[in-house]
């Protein structure tokens, strides 16, 4: 029985997964870690900076990959969530903690590029959505400021976070393709760093960054072994552990590990932080009309491509209910979302993804300031708030998948929701009703498992397709159906009041 273990990294947690395959289902699932992370705030002169703590997240990595040397393990994957970036120096050594998208340090950014280029011609070139937490608007911040043009500047790599993690506990310096597609300087159609685009951010920062981008591999490559100093991990015929390129995007590792049946067409929903919604295809939808729709064209697993929007997910919920636990520290998500159950329907609607929610701060405060400024009743409790945030976010997802079927020319006959905003009953019924479609719900922890099986894969314990992968989801799995109520009516009627 091999082992596999899966350092799946989000932007409010990180864990640490162990699992197995027998008989084609993923048995001995252990958590061996989990632990809390964000962005930490760091002042400087007029304004504030938001950076990751990566070395408390290596440590955390660390020790528990420590803990696991006496069980033999096949391999490791890494994910984690996309766009944010280390630079390495000439000895390969962090030269500054990575900034967080949540840094407004991008904001005037995109009009800058977008006044000296065309949008359309960009947009042919990487399919992405505009928004301006993309690593290259990033790097191009970076580069116009007077603290770390230096630092880009000195600089001989770029690795985004999973690639970071990856380079530490191997060595070895690869750029995963599905994480990378972020950046806006792969192209879509041909999987390989866009020409155009790094002469583009050249020509705009006088920076060559194409001699910093390190080389693409796929989901599935061999990465290389764990170095004997980090720990050593051994697999079950006393080899070295391999470390292995999953979907290091982790939505590309839950788009893997949705449970579709073969012949059904889906949509999908991977929801935590962000909700990232949208439909699998065979290839990249670059037209005016999709990048007027602001749609992006992610590179997934096998080939594919996630065409989707981002939406502010849980954020703004999460957001409220830590307001909510300062004063008092004993309420539950369960109680909040039994109180948002209970809560007039449709009393207040905004759009989440206003940018006023886009950084930390008091959500609560937000909402009512979007509510008096649309006409519409202010929240007065808990229930109502929650209610307000839940039934805002369905209509997002509904926007959203109609917008992507329509675009695509595409069918859906269910939608699937899968990560930690499955396990939310009300915001799974109201995504059913708000689409007028069947909603699958699960797994909630859709990026390990897709990290585990597609390394199960790559080690020759699963078939290699993505529908065998699937079989094993659906089979090791607890999944709830919601069935749409027909007041289609209703929410189109809400629809109005903010889109």
């Amino acid at each position: 029985m091999k082992n596999f273990v899966a350092v799946d990294l989000g932007a409010s947690s990180g864990r640490v997964i162990t699992a197995s395959i027998t008989d084609g289902k993923l048995k001995s699932t252990n958590e061996i870690t989990r632990f809390r992370n964000g962005p930490i705030c760091v002042p400087s002169i007029g304004k504030n900076n938001f950076f990751w703590p990566i070395l408390r997240i290596w440590e955390h990595i660390c020790v528990s990959l420590k803990n696991l040397c006496e069980m033999p393990i096949e391999s490791i994957g890494v994910d984690t969530w996309a766009v944010d970036y280390a630079l390495l120096g000439p000895e390969g050594g962090l030269i500054t903690p990575p900034f967080s998208y949540r840094d407004s340090r991008t904001q005037d950014i995109p009009e800058i590029v977008y006044s000296r280029y065309s949008a359309t011609d960009i947009y042919t070139h990487n399919g992405l959505q505009n928004i301006d937490i993309n690593t290259i608007f990033q790097l191009l911040a970076a580069a116009g400021s007077r603290d770390y043009r230096s630092v880009v500047e000195k600089a001989e790599s770029v690795l985004l976070l999973p690639d970071l993690v990856n380079y530490w506990l191997t060595g070895k310096k690869y750029a995963e393709i599905t994480n990378a597609s972020s950046t806006g300087f792969v192209n879509p159609r041909t999987r390989s760093w866009s020409g155009k685009m790094t002469d583009i951010y050249e020509e705009i920062s006088g920076v060559d960054i194409s001699a910093k981008l390190p080389e693409l591999i796929e989901p599935g490559t061999w990465i290389g072994v764990v170095r004997n100093e980090i720990c050593d991990l051994r697999t079950q015929n006393g080899e070295t552990t391999s470390v292995v390129a999953v979907g290091s995007h982790d939505t590309a590792s839950a788009v893997a590990a949705v449970p579709a049946e073969e012949h059904k067409n889906f949509a999908f929903i991977s929801c935590g932080t962000w909700s990232l919604a949208g439909l699998e295809l065979d290839s990249p939808i670059l037209s005016e009309e999709s990048k007027q729709a602001n749609f992006t064209n992610e590179l997934g697993v096998d080939g594919t491509i996630r065409y989707l929007k981002n939406i502010m997910g849980m954020w703004i919920f999460n957001g409220c209910v830590n307001q909510w636990k300062k004063t008092d520290p004993g309420l539950s998500i369960a109680q909040v979302v039994s109180l948002a159950t209970s809560a007039a329907p449709f009393r207040t609607i905004i759009d989440v993804n206003n940018p006023i929610f886009a950084t930390p701060g008091d959500m609560i405060a937000r909402i009512d300031s979007l509510a008096e400024n649309s006409g519409q009743p202010r929240p007065r409790d808990i229930g109502e708030y929650a209610r307000c945030v839940i039934e805002s976010l369905a209509l997002a997802h509904a926007k959203t998948i109609e917008q992507a079927t329509r675009l695509a020319h595409k069918d859906i006959d269910v939608i699937h929701i899968v990560g930690g905003g499955s396990q939310n009953k009300l915001l799974c019924q109201l995504t059913a009703d708000a689409c007028g479609v069947p909603v699958v719900a699960g797994p909630t922890e859709a990026t390990a498992l897709g990290n585990i099986l597609l390394q199960a894969r790559t080690a020759r314990s699963i078939p290699d397709s993505l529908i065998a992968l699937r079989e094993v989801v659906r089979a090791s799995t607890e999944l709830t159906d919601y069935t749409p109520k027909n007041n289609q009516n209703v929410w189109q009627e809400a629809r109005r009041r903010i889109f």
